[in-house]
């Protein structure tokens, strides 16, 4: 993403937009793999599988499987190493979706930097000595 786009991204209003509905979030992400950022930096990697199945990377090759379930406006979020919700709203801005962690909202919000419709990269599991 440009530095102008990530500056006109920032810019664009919070509360422009209501929060996508599971359907809307369904049909915009299955299929695809989101890279996500935060404050300019990059931030993780979702692929967004058949039956809403996701898995999740911080883009160091560590892969968590998941599912996603709507419960009201909020998108949630469960990975098999943590059984807790992890609920977010998402937004569909000018440049793609925009993610605001409801179980924290001042502690994290993401923009997507860009999609690809390859699978990300997970490495094997480690073995040791």
């Amino acid at each position: 993403m440009t530095r102008a786009a990530l500056i006109g991204l920032m810019a664009f209003p919070v509360g422009a937009a209501e929060p996508l509905s599971g359907a809307e979030f369904e049909s915009y992400v299955t299929g695809k793999t989101l890279y996500f950022g935060q404050n300019g930096d990059a931030y993780g990697v979702e692929e967004y599988l058949d039956d809403r199945r996701v898995r999740w990377s911080f883009l160091d090759g560590q892969c968590k499987d998941g599912i996603w379930y709507e419960e009201g406006e909020l998108i949630c979020f469960v990975y098999e190493d943590n059984p807790n919700p992890q609920c977010w709203s998402f937004f569909r801005d000018r440049d793609g979706l925009r993610a605001i962690f409801q179980n924290n909202p001042e502690a994290t919000t993401l923009y997507e930097a860009r999609q690809s419709d390859e699978p990300m990269m997970c490495l094997g599991p480690e073995i040791g000595v």
